[in-house]
């Protein structure tokens, strides 16, 4: 290769310092050995980069375009260089959280700003799974850290904490028949009407149904947020979150009413792996051992 990260701190600090002599200084080299660098990395690129004036150098066109792309390689090779740095002294480079579609992401804002300030170098990817997917993803290791809502399975080798509870309500649109139907609705009159559901996003694990009923008419969505509008728009009924519905129940958009088998409250889990011994796992788990749906 004829471009190297040496040249293109070379012809950087001659930039900053508009003089071969001020890159030396800056670099902590001798003239010579900037200049012959200059000249010998000009011979290879057949390109003439500066613009001598004397002592002072100026960039050619080809000269800026190749400082302007050699920047952004500079500092990202400094970004990886502090990352590795960080890495070593016991922090991952990657850390990867699930947690289900029915815990709303804005209540990780505030913990991903906390976490930032640690420059800790580990890269964060949250993803969202359903029911029994959660969990897969931490058994099948996609994910290192999950937030789980529901049943929990009894695996060994993992670190669970009961963190919250999710209160459901049964709700319709002011629309749809049932909003006008005596209440306690039963089952038998659920069963002519459509209703909204989840899907489990398990692969490999027995996939979770909650409160379907054999041969209902359903139709089904990949997430929580899906299932709200769904309803609202009068397309179905079902069971949602209390905690994330507040404002269609004070607007009206949505209505709670009393059914014959209503669905109890579920827990609210955090999970990872026994083994998981990283400095960001650690921070994570600790941080996230809070009431979440309080922050809604």
């Amino acid at each position: 290769m004829k471009l190297s990260l040496e040249a293109i701190q070379i012809i950087d600090a001659i930039d900053r310092t508009g003089s071969m002599s001020g890159a030396a200084e800056l670099l902590h080299r001798v003239p010579s050995t900037i200049s012959y660098a200059v000249g010998k990395l000009e011979e290879q690129l057949n390109l003439k980069l500066f613009e001598r004036n004397g002592p002072k150098l100026s960039l050619t066109p080809a000269g800026n375009a190749l400082l302007n792309e050699g920047r952004l390689l500079l500092h990202a090779f400094g970004d990886l260089e502090s990352r590795l740095y960080k890495i070593a002294s016991g922090y991952e480079a990657e850390l990867t959280l699930v947690f289900d579609s029915l815990i709303p992401s804005r209540v990780f804002i505030n913990d991903l700003h906390e976490f930032n300030t640690l420059e800790c170098g580990t890269r964060i990817r949250f993803t969202t799974e359903v029911m029994s997917g959660v969990w897969e993803a931490l058994r099948e290791e996609r994910a290192d850290i999950v937030i789980a809502v529901g049943d929990c399975p009894n695996w060994s080798g993992y670190q669970v904490r009961q963190i919250d509870t999710v209160d459901f309500a049964f709700c319709v649109a002011p629309v749809h028949p049932l909003a006008a139907a005596d209440q306690p609705i039963k089952t038998d009159m659920l069963h002519r009407h459509t209703v909204i559901a989840v899907a489990d996003s398990a692969r490999s694990l027995p996939a979770k149904t909650v409160g379907l009923l054999s041969g209902q008419k359903r139709i089904t969505v990949p997430n929580i947020d899906t299932k709200i509008q769904f309803q609202r728009a009068g397309l179905g009924f079902g069971f949602l979150p209390r905690r994330l519905i507040a404002q269609e129940l004070e607007t009206g958009s949505l209505m709670e009413l009393q059914v014959e088998e209503a669905r109890p409250p579920e827990p609210v889990w955090l999970a990872m792996r026994t083994a998981n011994k990283g400095e960001a796992a650690g921070w994570w788990y600790q941080t996230l051992s809070r009431p979440l749906l309080s922050d809604v």
